[in-house]
């Protein structure tokens, strides 16, 4: 077990323009790391949680290390939680300015920094609830940068839904989505939704479109401990997996 927690994550500060502040992020570096080579890159929303409650770092130890998966750059972007529904609800205030923050601030930061891979097919953006929508919505918006999303339990409530729709093809758009079946009365600061009923709308809508779709449903609440259960499963769908076992 000791090798899984020898864990290597640097802390950068992101100068800001759109967002007139620094981000803290943290980089995750897999086993083995060496600057000669390239990786693909996790973007994840609400870094900090993703590594302390969802132990995304050891999980994806764990997987490279047991199971032969491609080893992965890890970015975990910080939010302040008086700005995350603002920054990350489709109609937020702050929207628009994190997502530009995101595509012509932090991407150039990290790939200056740290040999990650520059294609869209490369580039997973990575996000629980909120940050799952703001995670779909930057394909959406920006399809010739990222073209893969991991989503836990997304917040896809009308605008997400509208938003599908003016779409005609997403066969380039890859995702994973997981909800959980005790979702159905989650409460919000806007409210109390059904996520399995909306999850299964976008679902719905996305394969209208023809989106490349993986999506489960399994037993969990919307919380972490569900999350992180859940999590190798999404690394395995987008990363290759060589079982030599361990």
């Amino acid at each position: 077990m000791s090798e899984y927690l020898k864990r290597t994550i640097v802390k950068e500060e992101v100068p800001s323009r759109l967002l007139n502040a620094f981000r803290p992020v943290k980089v995750y570096l897999p086993p083995g790391y060496n600057e000669l080579l390239s990786y693909p890159v996790v973007y994840c929303q609400d870094g900090n949680d993703f590594f302390t409650m969802g132990r995304i770092a050891t999980l994806t130890n764990q997987l490279i290390l047991n199971e032969g998966m491609e080893p992965i750059i890890i970015v975990g972007v910080s939010v302040e939680r008086s700005k995350r529904t603002s920054e990350y609800s489709a109609i937020g205030e702050r929207n628009e300015a994190y997502k530009c923050f995101f595509v012509e601030e932090l991407l150039p930061y990290i790939e200056q920094r740290y040999p990650v891979r520059q294609d869209p097919a490369a580039r997973l953006l990575a996000g629980d609830s909120l940050g799952g929508t703001v995670s779909l919505h930057l394909a959406l918006d920006y399809p010739t940068v990222f073209s893969r999303v991991l989503s836990l339990s997304g917040a896809f409530f009308q605008p997400t839904l509208e938003r599908i729709q003016q779409e005609t093809d997403l066969s380039w758009l890859q995702l994973w989505m997981v909800v959980g079946l005790d979702e159905t009365a989650v409460e919000t600061h806007i409210g109390t939704f059904d996520f399995v009923d909306w999850n299964r709308r976008i679902k719905q809508v996305l394969v209208e479109k023809r989106a490349d779709l993986a999506y489960v449903e399994d037993a969990g609440d919307h919380l972490w401990g569900f999350w992180q259960r859940m999590l190798p499963d999404g690394l395995r769908h987008f990363f290759a997996v060589n079982d030599y076992g361990s």
